[in-house]
Order: C-alpha cells, then structure tokens, then sequence
C-alpha cells in the first residue's frame, strides 16, 4: 500500500508540473481530484482538505470539476473538525443537486447531510444514500456509504451494524480493486472487534480489454516499458495507465507477477 500510494503521489505531482505549463486546465483539475481522493481513501484528511481547496479555487479547468471535489471536500472537513467549510460546502453542492433531481446528486448530498446531522436524521440520511446511490451504477459511492455509515455506527457505538456495513464497504472495495479503501474499512471492522481473513480472489482474465492483454503479454514476455510504447505506437503514460488497470483486474502487485496471473496460451508457445 505505501509503495502504491508514494506511485500514485509521484504521478500526481508529474502530471501537474506537465499540465500547468502547458495550461492543461482540465488535467490539472482531475490531478487534484485524484489527489484528495487518494488522501480521502487512506485517511490523511489534513491533505484530502488542501487538494479539494485547491480544486475549488480559481481558476478551474472546468465548472465539473466543483462537483468532483465537494464530496471530497466535506469528507475530508468533517473529518478534521472544519465543520464550517463543510457545511459551505454542502450548500454549494445542494445547489447543483437539488435542481438535477438525479438519484446520482441526491444519493451524495443525502451522505454528505449526514456527516453534518445529529443521530436520528443522519441515520435516516445515510439510508437514503445507499438506497438512491444503490438504484445507480456508481458501485464505488455506494461502497464508500457503506464504508461511512458504518464508520458512524462505530463511533455512535453500534457495533453489531457497523460490522455489517463495514464488511459490505470492505468486499465491494476489494472486488473492484480500489485497494485504499478496502485497507480503510479493513481497520474500522478491527476496530470493532471482528475477525477479518482475506477473500480468495480468482485471476479476471476475461476483463481485460484487447490492448491491455496485448501490453500484459509483453511485459510479462520482459518488454519494458519504453519497448512496449515503441511497438505498439503508444506513449509512456498511457503503457503504466494500461498496466495499473490490467494489475488492479488480476489482483497482483507488480509485473513480476504477471508470469503467474498470465500464463501462456498454446497459440503463443507455438508462435514462440
């Protein structure tokens, strides 16, 4: 996790000191979303705060990217006690959401109202957040409910359904891969008392798309990563892009292991 994180932070700060030069707006924007999501994900609330601030200020690549980060930006405040920004935030977002009228924005603003409620309402909040974010695709916010709510249960002393929904946050992370989350909702279902022992995950070689088991197999063939751009005409970035996808689908941790989660066919050992 901290060789994950200490990637995914050197990319960050490459891609900003890339973008700003070149007045890339929207990629510095998406940057410092990334950037307080990463933060937001393995708790460091302080730095979560600071990048989503950093997004809402002037100028912004694109007025998308105010949705993008307040979320982010309650979370984090709420979390570092920063109730006013919080709640500045919240008003913000209930004006892009109440006019929406989506499951999508309502489901949100629903999670992010109960951050900031007393017990009764942000009970009753944090069930219509996972009942509208449950009627969408956004498998990821649905989780990170789970994940809050039952932070909240912990913290109010209702253990019994914290675990509950901690362990729902806790496999749906680790099924889509979204590894920082799953460490952080892994630590909460310890801390209230439950025994926690690590799922047997199948190899999901079916869901790589065409080019990213053309660049597997070159990686795990010893092709660096320069070599593979020069064959397949593709740029240094989007060769890592690639293969974090395809070692976030086959679960493993670096090329080395795409021996293992990747084995030859019979058509490549008879090409070879």
């Amino acid at each position: 996790m901290a060789r994950r994180k200490a990637d995914l932070s050197a990319l960050i700060d490459t891609t900003i000191k890339e973008a700003v030069p070149r007045g890339e707006g929207i990629g510095v924007s998406a940057t410092q979303w990334v950037s307080a999501l990463l933060h937001n994900g393995i708790g460091e609330y302080e730095n979560a705060l600071i990048a989503a601030q950093e997004l809402m200020e002037p100028p912004r690549g694109f007025d998308q990217a105010i949705g993008w980060a307040l979320p982010e930006l309650i979370e984090a405040a709420v979390h570092t006690g920063r109730t006013d920004i919080a709640r500045d935030g919240l008003a913000q977002l209930t004006e892009m959401t109440r006019p929406a009228g989506t499951d999508w924005g309502l489901g949100l603003e629903a999670r992010c109202r109960a951050l900031l409620s007393g017990h009764d309402e942000a009970e009753s909040l944090f069930r219509e957040a996972l009942e509208r974010l449950g009627r969408t695709r956004l498998r990821g916010e649905l989780a990170r409910t789970h994940l809050l709510y039952g932070e909240w249960l912990r913290r109010s002393d209702q253990r019994r359904d914290a675990r509950e929904q901690l362990r729902t946050a806790h496999q749906m992370f680790t099924d889509m891969g979204i590894e920082a989350f799953a460490d952080r909702a892994r630590k909460e279902l310890l801390a209230t008392g439950a025994r926690l022992t690590e799922p047997q995950v199948e190899m999901q070689h079916d869901d790589l798309s065409a080019q990213e088991r053309q660049i597997a197999q070159l990686a795990r063939d010893g092709l660096s990563n320069p070599e593979i751009g020069a064959r397949l005409f593709l740029s240094l970035r989007t060769v890592e892009w690639h293969l974090r996808k395809v070692f976030g689908k086959l679960r493993i941790r670096s090329r080395h292991d795409l021996v293992r989660a990747l084995p030859r066919s019979d058509s490549e050992t008879a090409v070879a």
